[in-house]
């Protein structure tokens, strides 16, 4: 059995990948297991030397990463490059910082000496999505691999050859055999992998369908697991908000990679006083952007990874119309085969899907409120909790409202982000769990109490 593989910008199949059959699986299970006691013995210097040398491997490949992006997934040839150099940087990071999050903390007791250790804990059997194929894997493998754990990747059908390519940079670097392996398989093979007693924990970045089904997978063999699952992140715009900044913060954060970013700023909550303003020149930047070939350095927005996602944000995008919401911009998909251009709904109220929904696209929902207060109501008014941003001239008002916001981070007069130095993580129905940062690092170990009376 095989999976085709289209160009997003042409359409025309570049690659076919054969699924792996059972024995294949089972022998790469056996060398997560079988590579696990040594590398989780090595000193954290020994496997942070490893991963400064991944970080090379991935530093000297950039260019094949990036065309094997673009080809994949449709990403900006400029954006794939970024996303190549932020995996390295993590790389780096976690082998800088890996021996000060993972050291013993001392608890004060009655006791002669009581601390608490980080040991590892085995394989983590990662199931990984499309929309940021290098990155989404090391912002959970750099930390992992740094604990001492081995891991397995399922990585999104439609972006193979991202996969085998991270493999290939690993084995560059010097990660020992069995320590990092890839998987082409299915979703009933995913399941199977799960249950397996060698595998020790269970990561996924992907839709809220895919959380529930893994999540429960996961539970029934009570395997510790990570969810960072879909968001509808709130970009709150106050009545004294620099409109210059805003601006081209609202079109950065709405349009990058095609819009498909969990944390992109979907829901764009505008007090009236300043509503017209935004709105108009919010229009006239994002009537800017140009879609086309994302090799070519004059496109500034990719066309979307795949013909059915932009088939489908297209039927939320009628379905609001249809419910009153006004279209601005955009609106119709484009002519290339997955193009959809940058797209702006007025007026959108409760009960539409631009508004209770995520939209995975360049598709930009107005959110029109009467004040402050009504702004944080609208906001926390999803089910949704991943991000959250809030634009003012009063940095300290914007603290307090940023505060006020229901979600795993809020950013003041900045966009959304992920950042190695912090947590990333959902609340509500965007997940559980935390990645980056030493949050990160701990949650996939055995985080263990030594008590010496």
């Amino acid at each position: 059995m095989s999976t085709e593989v289209p160009n997003p910008y042409t359409g025309q199949i570049e690659h076919r990948q054969t699924l792996m059959g059972s024995n294949t699986v089972e022998a790469a299970l056996h060398a997560a297991q079988a590579a696990f006691p040594e590398w989780a013995q090595r000193s954290i210097e020994a496997r942070a030397d490893v991963l400064h040398a991944v970080a090379a491997a991935l530093r000297e490949r950039r260019e094949t990463f990036q065309a094997l992006m673009t080809a994949e997934m449709g990403k900006l040839k400029k954006e794939a490059l970024a996303e190549v150099d932020k995996c390295a940087d993590a790389c780096d990071y976690y082998a800088d910082h890996a021996a000060h999050y993972l050291k013993p903390e001392p608890i004060q007791t009655e006791a002669r000496s009581s601390y608490v250790r980080y040991e590892p804990i085995g394989c983590v059997f990662a199931v990984m999505p499309w929309n940021f194929p290098i990155w989404q894997v090391f912002r959970f493998l750099a930390p992992t691999l740094m604990v001492g754990n081995t891991a397995l990747l399922k990585h999104a059908t439609n972006v193979p050859r991202c996969a085998d390519a991270i493999a290939e940079a690993l084995r560059a670097g010097g990660v020992p055999e069995g320590v990092f392996g890839v998987l082409h398989i299915d979703n009933d093979q995913a399941a199977q992998v799960i249950r397996d007693p060698r595998v020790a924990a269970v990561t996924l970045t992907g839709s809220e369908r895919a959380g529930r089904s893994i999540a429960a997978t996961a539970g029934s063999v009570l395997k510790k697991c990570v969810m960072e699952l879909g968001g509808s992140d709130a970009f709150v715009v106050l009545d004294d908000a620099n409109l210059d900044k805003t601006v081209a913060a609202a079109v950065k954060g709405r349009f990058d990679n095609a819009g498909q970013t969990c944390i992109a700023a979907k829901r764009f909550i505008v007090v009236d006083a300043i509503a017209e303003r935004f709105v108009q020149r919010f229009v006239e930047a994002a009537g800017q952007l140009r879609t086309g070939d994302p090799n070519d350095e004059a496109t500034t927005l990719a066309p979307m990874a795949r013909q059915d996602l932009r088939d489908e944000l297209h039927k939320q995008v009628a379905a609001s119309v249809a419910d009153g919401a006004t279209v601005l911009l955009g609106g119709q998909p484009g002519p290339g085969h997955a193009d959809y251009p940058a797209t702006i709904l007025d007026h959108v109220k409760a009960g539409m899907p631009a508004y209770a929904e995520e939209l995975f696209g360049p598709v930009a929902s107005i959110l029109r409120v009467h004040d402050e207060a009504e702004a944080v109501r609208v906001a926390n008014d999803t089910s949704f909790g991943l991000g959250g941003s809030v634009w003012t001239a009063d940095a300290a008002r914007g603290e307090r409202v940023a505060q006020q916001l229901q979600s795993g981070a809020a950013f003041v007069n900045a966009i959304v982000k992920s950042d190695v130095r912090l947590p990333f993580g959902g609340t509500k129905r965007s997940g559980f769990g935390r990645e980056l940062a030493n949050h990160g690092m701990h949650e996939f170990t055995n985080i263990k109490s030594i008590y010496v009376s």
